[in-house]
């Protein structure tokens, strides 16, 4: 007899969704016997993860949809870390001052500051779709700057993004990375999300980089920024001696969410 592991549900459905990105195809079998609970189970959360529109029902399991797997990695970014994302927006929020200007880039870490962001009286300038919507619905004013539309991140990227970019000048820019390291400083693998960031800081008074402390100590392929680009880093965790040393060279305030809150 197979016992229930002691996941719930939407954990399941987490690591079932992170099989199928990386698979295609998922069994009904193998997912029972990775996860240790019955194949009964293992249908119901398959059913539901088909009628969210994440999976497509198969005979004997599920296969990712082509056109659904860019929205389905996005949508995974977001879910992992969600704690964090939510102490460093609370954090970034306290720097926010009622009639800011304020940019958001479009990673899953800012979109945590902008559904929070209605407890200011701000404007924003957006390059998401998703914290364009989180605005339009808790009322924040913003202007969306457009481009060429990059589906990985839901955003907008490109020349005419940087072009208009360029003419913009937000009195607070908010962004994250994938990684972070004194050496390369803030870095990201997409080359296109990179080009639009560097417009974004370019553009600001103040540069807040929100970064959960899993990033420390890893580069990607390309630099966003590097630290002496940079005036406020906000996170979850103390870095490293190193980190913190480089951060106090570069002038660069850090602020610990949660010695903050």
């Amino acid at each position: 007899m197979v016992t229930e592991a002691p996941r719930v549900g939407a954990e399941r459905q987490e690591l079932i969704l992170r099989r199928a990105l990386a698979e295609r195809v998922v069994r009904i079998k193998d997912l029972a016997a990775a996860l240790g609970v019955h194949e009964m189970t293992v249908r119901r959360d398959l059913d539901a993860l088909a009628e969210q529109g994440f999976l497509e029902r198969v005979h004997g399991g599920a296969r990712i949809l082509e056109k659904t797997s860019e929205e389905l990695s996005h949508h995974l970014r977001a879910a992992k870390n969600t704690e964090a994302k939510e102490l460093i927006a609370r954090a970034a929020l306290s720097l926010i001052q009622d009639g800011d200007v304020v940019a958001l880039d479009a990673s899953t870490t800012v979109l945590a500051l902008a559904r929070i962001l209605h407890a200011r009286q701000v404007t924003a300038i957006v390059t998401s779709l998703d914290a364009a919507n989180a605005l339009a619905a808790s009322g924040v004013p913003f202007a969306m700057v457009g481009g060429n539309f990059h589906a990985p991140a839901r955003s907008f990227v490109g020349a005419f993004f940087m072009e208009m970019m360029s003419r913009l000048h937000p009195d607070k820019v908010f962004f994250s990375a994938k990684a972070f390291s004194p050496e390369t400083g803030f870095t990201d693998p997409h080359l296109p999300e990179v080009g639009a960031k560097q417009s974004l800081i370019r553009a600001g008074g103040t540069r807040v980089a929100l970064l959960d402390a899993s990033k420390f100590g890893r580069r990607a392929l390309a630099t966003i920024a590097t630290l002496d680009q940079v005036d406020v880093l906000i996170t979850d965790a103390p870095p490293a001696e190193e980190v913190r040393a480089a951060l106090d060279a570069a002038d660069v305030h850090l602020t610990v969410a949660k010695e903050h809150v």
